[in-house]
């Protein structure tokens, strides 16, 4: 554990009883109060979360956003200064090095926030491919990254004079009591809220000033744990499991962040090909219909069939189910409301296809 990264508040953590587990790369704290009651909280109120441990990358100099635009698979061109936005970074044979958010600050800087494995790999590829003109920097111990999510996350921005009137997946720069934050509406729960990066060496100040409002709102702090939980409910990819190398854009769903129209992004040949081929298999939702916990890598059977493999599991807080994303095969043309059966360790778990995301989402 002690070869483990840390974020910059690690201590405050341990100070309000967190649990912590590996992640990543990164020591990171994986509850609190326990992940259904974070959960809850988050759904119903308000849960913060630190997530520091993703990575910060800039590319900074003239035609910077040209550059990036031609390298990732959404269209920067839809968006402006002030907007971010999510999209991927793909290697030529379309697998996903990377998903990301990057934010456009000008036509000659843009500010990326990649996973945090991955940071290394999606630096190393923009730094190799970069013209001169341009300067790519790793910023992962910059900042910090703290999430406010829930329906009353913007009752506890106000608490400390942050803007919150931004659009969805729009971003202000403020400051809290002398510290700059960038202020992004963006999060991956599915609910109404924002991501904070004050500086790192600073973050603590507003830590502990989003603590305390946080609580006030009868909120929690949250960990890991109900961050798994609640991103599985909405269907939301998490690299390595419905995203990675082997998994492309196209059989995650993930289509829509592609701007097709660009005459170039890395990958690009090969994702056109197999959008005119249609993807072999699809990310598809799976509950679980009698008692049980889905877990990632078990096999789905249509009969006695395999039709596919389990990408992520987890029993949902909100609907008191076992669910799963899962990767069917494409030719077994199997319909939502279909049932299947997992291999649960040796178990058949009969399961419902159904379309994520499992509960409906609230981010607008």
């Amino acid at each position: 554990m002690s070869e483990l990264l840390q974020g910059p508040l690690e201590d405050r953590h341990r100070e309000l009883g967190a649990s912590f587990a590996e992640f990543g790369g990164w020591l990171m704290p994986v509850s609190y109060a326990g992940t259904v009651a974070e959960h809850t909280a988050t759904r119903e109120a308000v849960g913060l979360f630190d997530v520091s441990h993703l990575g910060k990358a800039l590319v900074r100099g003239p035609g910077a956003a040209e550059f990036v635009n031609a390298a990732f698979t959404n269209d920067l061109r839809r968006i402006g200064p002030g907007k971010a936005q999510y999209t991927l970074c793909c290697n030529s044979s379309g697998g996903v090095i990377d998903d990301l958010i990057a934010y456009y600050v000008s036509d000659d800087e843009i500010f990326l926030v990649p996973n945090a494995a991955n940071t290394a790999a999606v630096v190393a590829e923009l730094q190799r491919l970069a013209p001169p003109e341009l300067t790519i920097t790793d910023e992962h111990r910059s900042y910090a990254v703290l999430a406010v999510q829930g329906p009353k996350s913007t009752e506890v921005l106000t608490a400390l004079g942050l803007p919150t009137d931004m659009d969805y997946m729009g971003y202000a720069d403020a400051e809290y009591d002398g510290v700059p934050v960038r202020v992004c509406r963006t999060g991956y729960t599915g609910e109404h809220g924002y991501e904070l990066l004050p500086e790192w060496d600073r973050a603590g100040v507003v830590f502990d000033a989003l603590v305390a409002a946080v609580q006030a709102a009868g909120g929690e702090l949250a960990g890991l744990g109900s961050r798994d939980t609640l991103r599985t409910e909405m269907g939301y990819p998490l690299h390595g499991h419905e995203l990675s190398l082997d998994i492309s854009p196209l059989q995650a769903r993930c289509g829509w962040a592609i701007g097709w129209k660009k005459d170039a992004f890395w990958g690009r040949d090969a994702l056109l090909a197999e959008k005119a081929a249609g993807p072999k298999r699809t990310l598809r939702g799976l509950k679980a219909v009698g008692r049980g916990v889905l877990r990632a890598d078990l096999t789905v059977l249509d009969g006695d069939t395999p039709v596919g493999i389990t990408t992520s599991g987890t029993f949902s807080p909100s609907l008191k189910v076992g669910i799963a994303l899962a990767l069917l095969d494409t030719a077994a043309d199997i319909a939502d409301g279909a049932r299947v059966t997992v291999d649960v360790r040796g178990r058949a778990l009969e399961c419902e296809v159904v379309a994520p995301p499992f509960v409906a989402a609230k981010t607008r």
